[in-house]
């Protein structure tokens, strides 16, 4: 069943082909359709992939590779554990959402549906190449190459900032990377004195590399993280994704926010955990003071921002805090709670973003000061708005409950005043997201769009006006409530998947879980 990766790495890389030929680029309905298409085959192999999976298997199953750069002991090879393999599985229910989403979209004057439905088909292939790649020097190869179609995404279709905006993601994410390759070429030589010849192969690196001393463990260690903190991105190297979420289209945005930023705590989990134990353990009291920094920091922002945005963006600061807490506290339900947030921020937060950008298609802006009233003239917007804030901040019964009930259970056994600060974070989450929610929705009829469908001088009664969604943007939002909901009452059948895969990190760290101590 390995052929079902080879061919969801292939699949929206042909798509990206296709529809940048040069009819479908003069055509842009047909662009859009293909486009959709292609994005629908890549969801069904994505369930055909979860299907082939065994939880409880082999670490890495699946698996299939070649030789690349044989003289330097480089493969093109893949392979999937439970953790990539639910990071896969957004990326496929994300993207025909985003197309769909975008399908009425005005772009830039000169631009076509095809040259940017391409790069975003091309963005899919090359993120879940990043997820699957089983070799460490190819894994930083895609890194660094993901970042080209996203900078044209950015720089090419976004708002008044966008060139300032598409540079900086680019040149920090590109930096870090270029740390991150000192540290696998360090990881190289280390094999060559170890087994007598350089190796990439990611489960060799992890026996051989564990067993250095800690000063270079340490120093291997920062290389990666560093890459992987601008990625995520943690407190202090956040700055680029306010001004990428800003400028970036809102379908852009989801991608950035929704599976981009994952490649940050899934590489700490599948690099710098097993990799690095010792090194991993002693640098936790560090990752664990920007992780609640972070909380704390994107919380606070969230709650004075004027532009809905740049709130999207202080809200995924502050949620990626509690992951990198999950991911450092070194406990089972912690690091379980920690991948299935990575699984459930990128549906709240891809939905919240989705019904916001639905807010400043009707609006015409992103200030949220321009808005009040909207759920007189928009009553199913209004209660989207409200349930995908109210998963963002994980209330019982939504699907992010599970995974942030997780990470602060299996979090304070083993870093109590950690978590003790983190909760703090909740009690802003129902301010940001209520006082977004009550300044856009309630009160009087406020926003110059808004006043010029309700009327002149909006004397016009609301309920003979609508501005509500239509069937289409109902069917991108349909299958995200269904998530939201299902994975609110039912998690179980992610939790299987990812439970073998968090113990086995955890056994590569050397680490005793309370969970398993008590039982």
């Amino acid at each position: 069943m390995s052929s079902v990766l080879i061919a969801l790495l292939l699949v929206p890389l042909v798509g990206a082909l296709v529809v940048s030929l040069p009819f479908l680029r003069r055509d842009d309905a047909k662009a859009k359709l293909v486009a959709l298409a292609f994005s629908v085959v890549e969801l069904v192999l994505a369930v055909l992939l979860w299907i082939a999976y065994e939880p409880g298997g082999e670490r890495l199953q699946l698996t299939s590779g070649v030789d690349w750069i044989a003289a330097f002991g480089v493969h093109l090879s893949f392979g999937i554990d439970g953790i990539a393999l639910v990071m896969i599985a957004v990326i496929a229910v994300l993207i025909p959402l985003v197309i769909g989403a975008g399908w009425a979209e005005k772009l830039p004057s000169g631009r076509s549906a095809g040259g940017y439905l391409g790069l975003i088909l091309l963005q899919e292939a090359i993120t879940v190449a990043v997820f699957a790649a089983t070799d460490v020097f190819l894994f930083y190869v895609l890194f660094e190459v993901m970042l080209i179609p996203m900078y044209f995404l950015i720089g090419g279709y976004g708002g008044a900032r966008r060139q300032y905006a598409a540079v900086k993601f680019f040149l920090y994410s590109f930096l870090g990377g270029l740390i991150m390759l000192a540290s696998a070429i360090g990881c190289y030589i280390l094999a060559q004195d170890k087994i007598g010849k350089g190796t990439f192969d990611w489960a060799t690196l992890v026996t051989v590399v564990r067993d250095a001393d800690s000063t270079t463990q340490i120093w291997l260690f920062l290389g990666f993280f560093l890459a992987f903190a601008i990625k995520a991105p943690l407190v202090p190297f956040h700055t680029w994704l306010p001004d990428a979420a800003a400028e970036a289209p809102i379908g852009v945005t989801v991608i950035v926010v929704g599976i981009l930023d994952k490649v940050g705590t899934f590489g700490m989990l599948r690099y710098n955990l097993p990799m690095f134990p010792e090194a991993s353990k002693q640098l936790a009291p560090l990752v664990l003071v920007l992780a609640v920094a972070g909380v704390l920091y994107g919380s606070l922002l969230a709650t004075g921002q004027r532009d809905m945005k740049r709130f999207l963006a202080y809200v995924s600061i502050a949620h990626f805090g509690f992951i990198a807490l999950g991911i450092f506290s070194f406990t089972s339900q912690a690091g379980v709670g920690s991948v299935s947030y990575m699984l459930n921020h990128s549906i709240s937060t891809g939905m919240l973003i989705l019904v916001i950008g639905m807010v400043i298609a009707r609006g015409g802006s992103t200030s949220i000061a321009d808005y009040g009233g909207m759920s007189k003239v928009a009553p199913l917007l209004a209660g989207m708005l409200l349930l995908s804030g109210l998963t963002t901040l994980s209330l019982p019964g939504t699907n992010s409950f599970v995974s942030e009930f997780l990470v602060l259970l299996g979090s304070f056994p083993t870093r109590p005043v950690y978590t003790i600060i983190a909760t703090v974070g909740m009690v802003l989450a129902a301010l940001y997201v209520l006082w977004l929610y009550q300044r856009v929705m309630t009160g009087p009829l406020r926003g110059d769009a808004l006043l010029a469908t309700g009327g002149p001088g909006a004397t016009a009664d609301p309920s003979t006006v609508s501005m509500d969604l239509n069937k289409r943007e109902i069917a991108v939002l349909a299958p995200l409530v269904a998530l939201v909901l299902l994975l609110g009452f039912y998690p179980q059948p992610v939790l299987d998947v990812v439970t073998p895969s968090v113990g086995a990190t955890l056994t590569e760290v050397g680490v005793t879980d309370p969970v398993q101590e008590g039982k």
